[in-house]
């Protein structure tokens, strides 16, 4: 319950200052709102705070007042009747921050005679807004205590690393895998091969008869003339072959030791 009431004094000496020290503007001052006068430069050196009034004087029938959006300001769009203010002398509070869009929607007295006014409400001396209330938690001395939280590391733990796993199709063939290489082969160690007894050519016996071989002579006979020597040279004879030697064999043995 303290703590309510006190809540309460705070946000009335936050915002009564502001609303003792709020200030009525009338809009266009002598003039009034009316067409053919610049509000922009009529509210160029003024600052408008929360709290504030405008106040719009004009002979009512003759003009209105709507408050609209920043495109219908631009555009001069006049908002549906109900919406306007036409009592000739209207009072707008300006509740909120922000941006404000004011026109007259009588006519073309908007867009033909610039009957608009563009404002920005600010906080009283710039203050922000109140903050949110909060409330206060009193904790009963039966209450039991919270258990504390425990802190957590500030080093994260390490995400253990997944190894990465192919998955196959059921129906997929299973890959080819290489086979093993074969082992070298060994020739076998066979024993070497006897060598052949070598046979000695024949020795001729020493009772084989031996033949001679004879040079050929040529004999000529003395008293055959010499040739002419304008003859032609005689055909000399080719040269004779060697005669062939039979090979020494041994005789054959006789069939009968006897003779």
């Amino acid at each position: 319950m303290a703590s309510n009431r006190l809540l309460m004094l705070s946000v009335v000496a936050i915002f009564l200052p502001a609303m003792a020290m709020a200030t009525d503007y009338i809009v266009g001052d002598d003039s009034g709102w009316t067409i053919n006068f610049d509000y922009q430069a009529w509210a160029k050196d003024k600052v408008f705070y929360v709290g504030d009034k405008l106040v719009f004087q004009y002979p009512k029938g003759y003009h209105n007042v709507f408050k609209v959006n920043g495109t219908a300001f631009k555009n001069c769009d006049i908002p549906p009747t109900n919406q306007a203010l036409s009592s000739g002398n209207d009072t707008v509070v300006l509740n909120t921050p922000g941006r404000k869009w004011y026109i007259c929607g009588v006519s073309n007295h908007c867009s033909a005679y610039a009957q608009k006014l563009f404002i920005t409400v600010q906080y009283q001396y710039g203050w922000a807004p109140a903050p949110t209330p909060q409330i206060l938690q009193v904790s009963q001395p039966w209450a039991p205590t919270p258990a504390p939280t425990p802190s957590s590391p500030s080093t994260p733990a390490p995400t253990p690393s997944v190894p990465d796993t192919i998955v196959t199709d059921p129906w997929a063939s299973s890959p080819i895998t290489s086979s093993p290489p074969l082992p070298t082969p060994i020739a076998p160690s066979w024993p070497p091969a006897p060598s052949l007894p070598t046979t000695p050519a024949p020795t001729p016996e020493p009772w084989a008869p031996t033949t001679l071989s004879v040079p050929e002579t040529t004999v000529t006979d003395p008293w055959a003339p010499a040739p002419a020597p304008w003859a032609p040279s005689p055909i000399s004879s080719p040269p004779s072959l060697p005669t062939p030697t039979a090979p020494s064999w041994p005789p054959a043995p006789s069939p009968y030791p006897w003779i």
